[in-house]
């Protein structure tokens, strides 16, 4: 939930493209470097628990140019039994962001990448290839996101249903981070995933939550998180890893701890 790593990478842009104060005596830097790395209560991603409901240790690198250039890579652990035979995820990321006024353009890509993660049976993996643009105003951003690749494997031999593939799904999310008081932001977001010639996977997912920004790039957060995701229709694919696993797209709570360095 991917995870809005735009959120590191906005601050690192701006200030590259801001120009110097008349009384600074450095240049600011072509190349901007961060990292971050962080505890969470579980990791979920566009409203589906991918660690079971259990911990996840998150965290990234980010490469950002003056002229709005960046890349960046991203990972955290996940639960075979949502993720058949999974043993992580690893986003490679990259894009163009500029700032024009208040309004902040991003486009780029999204390649997930689940190492052993595939359906059992046919062999076919989760791996997946998003485009992406959106649009921030302030503490309003809108994103779209299309899949150039299946989504998560969704085509004829993994699920065996005769429809064929799923790419051109898409992903529409509107979110609002909005700073009421010095280092805190509420947070609202809202998103529909439409899985294409898949229909009964597409869902709506939602959060409502809060974070708090320390001294030293510190910053913890809570958020309730839910969707309207059929849960019949998504609990085959994880019970077929053999071990079962917990009612996806249920409710749930969501804490932090991370730091940006």
């Amino acid at each position: 939930m991917k995870r809005t790593r735009f959120d590191v990478l906005l601050p690192m842009l701006l200030m590259a493209a801001l120009p110097l104060p008349a009384h600074a005596q450095e240049p600011v830097p072509a190349f901007t470097v961060s990292a971050n790395v962080g505890v969470f209560s579980q990791y979920i991603f566009r409203g589906i628990s991918y660690s079971q409901e259990k911990p996840a240790v998150q965290g990234g690198f980010d490469l950002a140019h003056s002229s709005g250039l960046y890349l960046g890579v991203w990972g955290t652990n996940v639960s075979g039994d949502a993720l058949p035979n999974a043993v992580g995820e690893i986003d490679v990321y990259g894009g163009y962001a500029h700032a024009i006024g208040d309004f902040t353009l991003d486009v780029g890509f999204l390649q997930f990448l689940f190492p052993g993660g595939e359906y059992n049976g046919s062999g076919e993996n989760f791996n997946s290839l998003e485009l992406y643009a959106g649009v921030t105003w302030k503490f309003l951003n809108v994103k779209y996101s299309q899949m150039v690749t299946d989504y998560f494997g969704f085509n004829d031999r993994s699920m065996g249903m005769g429809r064929g593939d799923s790419d051109g799904s898409y992903y529409l999310e509107a979110n609002v981070n909005y700073e009421f008081l010095p280092g805190w932001t509420a947070q609202l977001h809202v998103g529909r995933q439409d899985v294409k010639h898949y229909d009964q996977y597409s869902f709506t997912d939602w959060k409502v939550g809060v974070t708090r920004n320390f001294e030293g790039g510190w910053q913890a957060g809570l958020s309730y998180v839910d969707t309207n995701v059929d849960k019949n229709a998504y609990l085959p694919i994880c019970n077929g890893n053999g071990n079962g696993c917990k009612q996806p797209g249920d409710p749930n709570w969501l804490a932090f701890v991370k730091r940006t360095f």
